[in-house]
């Protein structure tokens, strides 16, 4: 490989094989055009361009060995070499534990039973790819911010603020102060009396919803901690967040758009960052949530007659 080509490395580790996949999902969206075709390529034919040099794939993609080596970095390999042998394991894998031959493509005149089918592999699929991709370090940096927090506010509109939503009346049953906010102007004007020592988290799978986006700047200028779940984490959103949490980019079809997949994904993050604040807090958790149990129990006793 020619000096040109060799370009600085972040210095974390790769991800492993089965990773790979997931990975090319989530960061296609916000490459350019030609690392995007080395990317399709890879994820696509894993085994094939696994044979292939940095030559032989940048003439199969036809683009240039530079961005082959930039496309392989942005993955987290150090070098086209390391990708290669990622390459080889996840053809492997696959090999070994092959997927069914089954796609979330629903049709309008699919029987239930499809449908069923589909969705199961369609969503297990995007909780293994948020699984993979997710950054544990930012998680444990989120959930450490969480855990000490004198108030928590989130954002979210549509169906992000139901997934917003779901995580302020968890935070709220181990005794934490969380509010979840779907009007953009009261999370605006919510924004405006956090300061330092106060958690901000904002949820938007395109990373560029603006209602969510400004209460977001507006915590992060006050000087809160900021969290941003998001499925584009070059987004606009990344910009104010003190930390950023990746969930999966599944594909859409007509009968399952974003919001159903985006959801998916948010939730397991969503369930992630709690277990970790519950885990973190749990001499005060454990009580609040026995409390709040015994508080509702009442209310789930069958009424005599």
């Amino acid at each position: 490989m020619t000096q040109d080509v060799k370009e600085s490395f972040t210095g974390e580790s790769p991800p492993a094989p089965a990773a790979l996949a997931a990975k090319v999902r989530t960061l296609a969206p916000s490459m350019t055009r030609s690392m995007q075709r080395v990317a399709e390529a890879v994820a696509g034919d894993p085994a094939g361009c696994a044979a292939l040099t940095v030559t032989g794939l940048a003439e199969l993609t036809g683009t240039s060995e530079a961005t082959v080596v930039r496309t392989a970095r942005l993955l987290g390999y150090p070098g086209y070499r390391d990708l290669r042998l990622a390459l080889a394991g996840l053809a492997a894998h696959q090999q070994s534990g092959r997927a069914p031959a089954v796609t979330a493509d629903i049709a309008v005149d699919d029987p239930i039973a499809d449908v069923v089918t589909k969705l199961a592999y369609d969503e297990q699929q995007t909780l293994a790819d948020t699984a993979a991709g997710l950054d544990t370090v930012q998680l444990g940096a989120a959930v450490a911010a969480a855990a000490t927090a004198r108030r928590i506010d989130i954002y979210g509109i549509g169906a992000s603020s139901l997934v917003g939503q779901d995580l302020a009346q968890k935070l709220l049953r181990i005794g934490l102060i969380a509010h979840a906010h779907m009007d953009p102007h009261l999370a605006v004007t919510n924004a405006v009396q956090l300061r330092s020592g106060d958690v901000a988290i904002a949820i938007t799978h395109s990373g560029s919803t603006g209602d969510v986006i400004e209460p977001l700047r507006v915590a992060f200028d006050r000087g809160a901690t900021t969290i941003a779940i998001t499925g584009r984490p070059d987004g606009p959103v990344s910009q104010y967040a003190d930390h950023v949490l990746t969930t999966s980019t599944a594909r859409e079809s007509e009968l399952r758009p974003a919001a159903m997949s985006s959801r998916t994904s948010q939730l397991l993050v969503v369930d992630c960052l709690f277990i970790g604040v519950a885990q973190r807090t749990y001499e005060t958790a454990a009580p609040a949530l026995s409390a709040s149990y015994e508080a509702l129990a009442h209310r789930h006793t069958p009424r005599s007659r």
